[in-house]
């Protein structure tokens, strides 16, 4: 009669642990942010650390009073990391973490099929002003104006790569501070780490563009998988 007893408390030990190693036990991350931006579509970019220049891009949206996974890919960051955001200063090759608004999107290559988020075609007079002293910093400028030094500036046709299609990221946007930063995007991967952007493959962004609905009012959140920088803290 021992060896039943044996096996019967062996199924009962597994059972228990099976319990709390569920994945269903830890809520989806959306769940776990101090905040989603108010909407119900949300774009997350968790990297391990703060040194790290991959991770993950995962797209989420609220489905019967639920998070739940849309899609997810490879992710790139700065080649320095990420840093903080309301700290970070311009130059410094970091991506800024925090939660963001996703103004529009743009791109040198026409719109996926079935975007309705509002996209800017990239021409040939296509400028983002990155000069801290242009009345322009941290803006789409069309032509360039003589404030915006072209040292200064990115000329958005000649990344043809990464800018075949983007969504602005909503850092320093709203109310530029000089110097924090300026022109980061979600935008399609290049040959390595960003210069500060976050960057997937062409196939997922043009996933997520279809997918981003204005009216669901997305946001991105960007951080760490802990730390000071956790994502869950933004």
């Amino acid at each position: 009669m021992r060896r039943p007893l044996v096996t019967a408390a062996a199924l009962l030990a597994l059972s228990l642990g099976s319990l709390g190693a569920g994945p269903s036990d830890t809520p989806p991350l959306p769940d776990r942010l101090a905040d989603t931006g108010g909407g119900t579509q949300l774009i997350t970019a968790e990297a391990p650390d703060t040194g790290s220049t991959t991770g993950t891009v995962t797209w989420w949206e609220r489905r019967g009073g639920r998070w739940a996974e849309a899609g997810s890919a490879p992710a790139r960051f700065g080649t320095n990391g990420l840093a903080e955001g309301a700290t970070r200063e311009q130059g410094t090759s970091t991506t800024p973490t925090g939660l963001y608004d996703l103004p529009y999107a743009f791109g040198i290559e026409d719109a996926p099929a079935g975007t309705t988020y509002p996209y800017r075609k990239v021409t040939e007079d296509s400028w983002w002003c990155q000069d801290n002293d242009s009345d322009a910093y941290n803006r789409w400028v069309e032509p360039r104006p003589s404030h915006c030094r072209a040292a200064e500036a990115e000329h958005l046709v000649s990344y043809g790569t990464q800018y075949a299609r983007a969504l602005v990221i909503g850092f320093n946007y709203d109310r530029p501070v000089r110097n924090r930063g300026a022109g980061i995007f979600l935008h399609v991967n290049g040959r390595e780490a960003t210069a500060g952007c976050v960057s997937v493959p062409a196939d997922a962004l043009a996933e997520i563009l279809a997918w981003a609905k204005p009216e669901r009012r997305p946001h991105i959140a960007v951080g760490t998988s802990s730390g000071p920088t956790a994502i869950t803290r933004y």
